[in-house]
């Protein structure tokens, strides 16, 4: 009988823990899903693709960095802006610029220098958990792949997305 009620006990506590958890995770079985076909590209790829992250701002300007991770490892940074709406005098270097493994993170604006392992890991942690007052995002439209994942907050107008849009990624 002891034996039953500990068994019982256990159960109920990993059911009561395991509902906690997915209280707090906005989107949990469609991130699994997107995982899972991570994990698929990463093994195929050899952990080595592109993506390229787009940024837009209401008041106009654009931008995409493309990011380039070889055996699980970022290479390279492209930036360049596709709409310079609303910008006066850009001198030609900040418009467009390429870092490579020496030099990456040497600008400090554009995409961040990350991995698809490390989007995910933000997903998970940062972009989905569940918020007061802000909508959560997560789609993937990249052949099951994160395309956008990240929230805003309630009442905010102008550019206040936290996370990130992927419009493409490819192996290498």
């Amino acid at each position: 009988m002891k034996e039953k009620l500990c068994i019982l006990t256990l159960l109920f506590m990993g059911v009561l823990l395991g509902s906690c958890e997915n209280d707090d995770f906005n989107y949990q079985s469609n991130f699994e899903k997107s995982y899972k076909v991570w994990l698929s590209f990463k093994s195929t790829s050899g952990n080595s693709y592109s993506y390229k992250v787009t940024q837009a701002s209401v008041f106009g300007p654009a931008s995409e960095t493309t990011i380039t991770v070889n055996d699980g490892k970022v290479t390279e940074r492209h930036f360049k802006y596709t709409s310079t709406v609303g910008m006066i005098n850009v001198p030609s270097d900040v418009l467009e610029w390429a870092e490579n493994e020496n030099g990456i993170g040497l600008h400090t604006y554009g995409a961040a220098a990350l991995t698809l392992d490390q989007i995910y890991d933000k997903a998970r942690s940062e972009w989905l958990i569940k918020r007061e007052n802000a909508k959560v995002y997560l789609e993937t439209n990249n052949n099951g792949l994160i395309s956008s994942c990240g929230y805003q907050e309630d009442g905010c107008m102008d550019d206040c997305f936290i996370g990130i849009h992927i419009s493409d990624i490819k192996p290498l």
